[in-house]
This record gives C-alpha cells, sequence and structure tokens, in this order.
C-alpha cells in the first residue's frame, strides 16, 4: 500500500524551461516553422525590407533582417518572455486581429531550442540592443551600434533536444520547405521588398513590386502569367481579388492554389469547395487550376486562432463567402467578360452568349476490316488455313509480327471484332463473337503509350526526338528539387534534360511516345507524380513506371477525336498489350456486355 502511495502521479507546476520547450514542439516543428514565425513578425513591424539568410537547409543558420520599426532594451528584453505581445492588450482583440502574428509565444519557443541572438534598435535611440539566449538561458544583454530594425538569427536548432533534431529531414528537403515559404510570403506581401541566400548565394532578391502581376512574373514567368485572368469582386462582407488560371494551368494538387485571408497565407475547405464549383465545368474532376486568391473582410468575420500555427482559419459566415468566391471566379471566367474587355466596346456593344457544346450525332455503322487480337490467334488461324481449305479472308498479320515472340499474355479480350461507330464521341463501339465492347479512347491509347515506352525502356531504347529549340524552364523549388533526385531516371527515359543552375533546367530533346506535349507542362505533371507517390517509387523501376504513367497520361488527355483508321489502329494496338482490360492507372479501358446478357434484358428465351 506504501509503495502504491509513493508511486501515486502528484499533479504540480512544470517549470518554464519545460513548457518553452512543449511549446517549441507546437510551434517549432522544422527551420522552415521558425523562419515562418520571425518572418510574420517582421511584416507586422512595418519593415519595407526582409532579408532572409539560410545555411545548412536552416540547421546551422537561420537569419532574418528587417528595416522595421525596431526595439528598445526593455522592449526587447520583454519580446522573449511567454506571452508577451505587443499585438494585443484584451480578450476582445483576439476577435479582432489584423496583424500575422499575436500569441506572443514564438520568440520564447524558438530561444528555448536553439542558440537565440536578437538585435534590435528604434529610430530615436542612438544605440541598440543585442539578447544572447542559448536553450532558454539568457546569456547577455548589451549596448550594440546597428541600423534601425531588427536582426534575429536562430543558430543550431534543436542542439538541446537531439530526439527532435534527428527528425529533421535531409538539408535539401528542408530547404525546399523554406524556399516553398518564401514564395508563399512574397506572393502575399508584393509592396515588400525581399531577399533569399543560402549558403552565401542569393536565390532572391525581388524589389518592392507594387503590382502583384510583376511578383508573380518574378517568381514564376511571362508566359505563365498570361494564363491568369484577373479576378475583382466586391459584396457587402467580401472584397475579392487576384489572379484565376485557365483551365491549361490545371494540376494534380493544390500547389499552384494560394489563399490569402486579410493578407494572410491560410488554407480553409471551404474556399477550396468554391474553387471546385467555380471551374467544374470548365476542368475535369482531379485536376487544380492555379489561382491567388486575396480575400479581404472585416477581422470579426475570420478566426485565426484555430491552429497552433495558423495554418488554417475558420469562417463566421461561410457559405456567404463560398458564394462570393463563386461569382468572383464566375465573373473572370465568364465568356462575356473576356469578350467586352476584348473588344473594349462602348456601353451599347451587343455581346454575344458562349457557344454551347454540341453533342457528335450516333455515326452510322461502319463495316470495317476484321482486327484479330493477339499474336498466337494470328498464328493459330494462319495455322488453321494451312491445314484447311483457304478462305477469302484479309488479316493484316504485319500489325502483329513485332509481338509474336512476347511469350504468354493474357486471354483475348475477343476472337475478332469489328468497329460499329462511336458514341458521344468519347467511346466507341466494337461488335465481337459473341457480344459487343465499349472501349474508353483515352483510357486505352495510354495503355498502349505506356507499354511501348516501358518495352523500349526494358530495351535501353528509347527514342528521342529533338527540339527545334531547347527550352529553359524555371520550376519553384520543391519541384525543382524533385528533379534533381531523379534526373538519371528522366535522362534514361528519353527526356533530353540538364540542370542549368539553380531551379532551372535546360530540355533539349522529348521521348517521341510524347513529343507532340509542351515540354514545361509535361515535366511539372511528372514531377507532381513523382512527389506524389513518394517513398513508393524508391526503386529505379518504380520511379520510371511513374514517369512513364505521368507522360502517357498527358499526352493522350489533348487527343482529338479520333478518325476511323486512328479508331482501327487503335484497336489493334490495344489487342497486342499484355493488360488490355486497364489504363496503367487502373481504370478500365474496355466494357464488355454479351449476347446472352441482352438477351435476358430484352426477355428473349
Amino acid at each position: 500500500m506504501l509503495l502504491r502511495m509513493q508511486n501515486k502521479l502528484v499533479i504540480q507546476m512544470l517549470p518554464d524551461q519545460v513548457i518553452n520547450k512543449i511549446a517549441a514542439g507546437e510551434v517549432v516543428e522544422r527551420p522552415a516553422s521558425v523562419m515562418k514565425e520571425l518572418f510574420e513578425n517582421s511584416l507586422d513591424a512595418g519593415a519595407t525590407q526582409v532579408d532572409v539568410e539560410v545555411i545548412r537547409g536552416g540547421r546551422q543558420l537561420i537569419s532574418i533582417t528587417d528595416n522595421g520599426c525596431g526595439m528598445d532594451r526593455d522592449q526587447a528584453l520583454l519580446s522573449i518572455e511567454r506571452h508577451a505581445t505587443s499585438k494585443i492588450r484584451s480578450e476582445a482583440d483576439i476577435e479582432n486581429i489584423h496583424t500575422l502574428g499575436f500569441r506572443g509565444e514564438a520568440l520564447a519557443a524558438i530561444a528555448s531550442v536553439s542558440r537565440f541572438t536578437l538585435i534590435s534598435r528604434q529610430a530615436e535611440d542612438l544605440a541598440g540592443t543585442e539578447i544572447q539566449i542559448a536553450g532558454g538561458k539568457l546569456l547577455g544583454c548589451e549596448d550594440i551600434g546597428c541600423p534601425v530594425g531588427t536582426r534575429m538569427e536562430v543558430r543550431n536548432l534543436f542542439f538541446n533536444v537531439p530526439a527532435r533534431r534527428k527528425f529533421l529531414r535531409a538539408e535539401q528537403t528542408e530547404l525546399s520547405h523554406i524556399r516553398q515559404l518564401f514564395l508563399v510570403h512574397a506572393l502575399a506581401h508584393s509592396d515588400i521588398g525581399m531577399s533569399l541566400k543560402v549558403d552565401e548565394r542569393m536565390v532572391y532578391n525581388l524589389p518592392m513590386a507594387g503590382k502583384m502581376e510583376d511578383r508573380i512574373t518574378e517568381l514564376y514567368n511571362h508566359g505563365f502569367f498570361e494564363q491568369l485572368l484577373p479576378v475583382e469582386h466586391s459584396d457587402e462582407d467580401y472584397a475579392i481579388t487576384g489572379y484565376a488560371g485557365l483551365p491549361q494551368t490545371g494540376r494534380k494538387d493544390r500547389q499552384d492554389q494560394y489563399i490569402f485571408i486579410n493578407g494572410r497565407p491560410a488554407s480553409a475547405p471551404v474556399v477550396f469547395h468554391a474553387l471546385n464549383e467555380a471551374y467544374h465545368s470548365l476542368i475535369i474532376k482531379g485536376r487544380f487550376p492555379a489561382v491567388f486568391l486575396f480575400i479581404e473582410m472585416e477581422p470579426s468575420l475570420v478566426d485565426v486562432n484555430v491552429h497552433p500555427t495558423k495554418k488554417e482559419v475558420r469562417f463566421r459566415r461561410p457559405n456567404q463567402l463560398r458564394d462570393a468566391v463563386v461569382a468572383a471566379l464566375g465573373k473572370a471566367l465568364s465568356f462575356q467578360t473576356l469578350e467586352a474587355e476584348k473588344e473594349n466596346s462602348a456601353d451599347d456593344a451587343v455581346v454575344l452568349p458562349p457557344p454551347t457544346a454540341v453533342r457528335p450525332k450516333f455515326e452510322k455503322q461502319k463495316q470495317m476490316e476484321e482486327l484479330l487480337v493477339r499474336p498466337e490467334i494470328v498464328e493459330s488461324r494462319m495455322m488453321n488455313q494451312k491445314c484447311e481449305t483457304p478462305k477469302e479472308e484479309s488479316i493484316p498479320v504485319s500489325d502483329f509480327k513485332s509481338k509474336a515472340s512476347a511469350g504468354p499474355s493474357p486471354k483475348s479480350p475477343w476472337g475478332w471484332c469489328k468497329v460499329v461507330g462511336q458514341l458521344g464521341g468519347n467511346y466507341v463501339v466494337l461488335e465481337t463473337e459473341d457480344g459487343y465492347v465499349l472501349m474508353e479512347p483515352r483510357a486505352a491509347h495510354e495503355r498502349v503509350l505506356f507499354e511501348q515506352f516501358m518495352q523500349a525502356v526494358q530495351e535501353h531504347n528509347v527514342p528521342k526526338q529533338g527540339l527545334l529549340a531547347p527550352e529553359t524552364i524555371d520550376l519553384l523549388p520543391t519541384d525543382a528539387q524533385t528533379v534533381h533526385n531523379h534526373l538519371d531516371a528522366l535522362q534514361e527515359l528519353g527526356f533530353g534534360i540538364s540542370a542549368f543552375g539553380g531551379d532551372t533546367f535546360i530540355v533539349d530533346a522529348l521521348p517521341v511516345f510524347v513529343q507532340d506535349q509542351a515540354a514545361e507542362s509535361l515535366l511539372i505533371e511528372i514531377v507532381r507524380e513523382l512527389e506524389k507517390a513518394g517513398k513508393k517509387c524508391g526503386a529505379s523501376g518504380l520511379v520510371q513506371e511513374q514517369i512513364a504513367q505521368a507522360a502517357c497520361q498527358m499526352a493522350v488527355r489533348t487527343k482529338d477525336q479520333l478518325s476511323d483508321k486512328a479508331i482501327e489502329r487503335l484497336v489493334s494496338d490495344l489487342a497486342k498489350t499484355e493488360m488490355p482490360y486497364t489504363s496503367p492507372r487502373g481504370r478500365p479501358t474496355l466494357i464488355y456486355t454479351s449476347f446472352t446478357e441482352l438477351d435476358r434484358k430484352f426477355s428473349r428465351d
């Protein structure tokens, strides 16, 4: 009994040092989160220039220098205390936040897990203040000569928490997160000059742009900006501005969708739902166009205090906001608005309604040449013809010669087939020996391209098509890192690609299977697929498969409606594949219905 009493858990107050480390676990996830907190402090201080320096992915040093209002000695000492802040005074202020930061725990948490230095001076002071902290312990506070503003240095992050340091990723991975965060803040505050220096090399040096157009062009390129449409909408509660991408800017993730709420980079499910609703008739499901959306509202209408790192926000009137976003994007993307701006006409100009899509009529049945499926069936039919009286029959044997030695393959989808016609321009109807088949041409074409691609890879003989002029492609930091990691695999697959320094690559050739695609769009699509696959693409073969899948899907997406001869060729090529029933991504290529099933449905005995 005594032993149990001795082992009984007793509630007690934690020391401040332990409290700070617990808070650091919530606020300081990685070097990028440290940069975020310090960067936001600089912006809240009214800085017009913010300079960031990083060494070894932020492990060795993260330094941020600004020309903001600065602090005197007392304010500087108070800033490193927990829950000391200049941004709120009362409980009511929490419901009316105008600043990026407000909790007052970031500096204390960061200083508790690093060697932290703060240097600051106000304009009216003759000397500045330097404070040094190591692992949460104050080492010194003294006067120092320095310019107006604040400089914060974070060295040896997690030096006193080895378990946390062990879980940091590779330097390049941490650096890519830092660069992505810098890009987000650069987009959010185009009126502020910013620079980023990595390992003594200047990566970004962005002047005060003033216009969002200039900042987007600096971070992406002018060609990308030309695919964006201006957004401008306001109602009683919301003012929405920015740019919305045309459907061709669509990607497989939301990485190019930036939402800013009262200048704060944030994510909110209701806004993403609104984006999906606005684009649902313009882009296929699973594609996300580029969007740069700035939403201004009364601070009382948004709660920014629902997440420890303020990544997500919550709205008081989500339905009204969704409707406002849909209306703003609808206005930007509408045919009428585009025509009005293009013509720049007077008020009495006649604006034509958008043309309505006309579904193609059901085509008449076409009597086409019989198409056999597999090389082994062709050989079997030929052997039978040798033994029996020859029949008048035209068989495109040459089409199947190349796969005759491919070894055993799955059961054929059909013994023979006849192309009946097309339905709605989207599906092909095939009559077979004992039923009919609906074929989806895009999925079928993707399967054909993929197997041809992978066969060439296995034979180490991927044919290339050189570009008329090499293309210089600038990628986002995270995308560029992925390309660097898989550069050898891309080159093996027939991509003539090489690093040109930083996030820039030179592409001078493409595999012939996807030679008609835009090099930049194709490369971005492949990168996003590799990021999505993650660790599953560790092996070289899996990387090659993932790249081939993305490339083939990109090639098929822009395929025009097939002609009769193209349909025949596609059916023949699909029949020769090892897995004709699905695309490389698992989508069905064929749906079979037997005559027996039709008889049953029509109640025929």
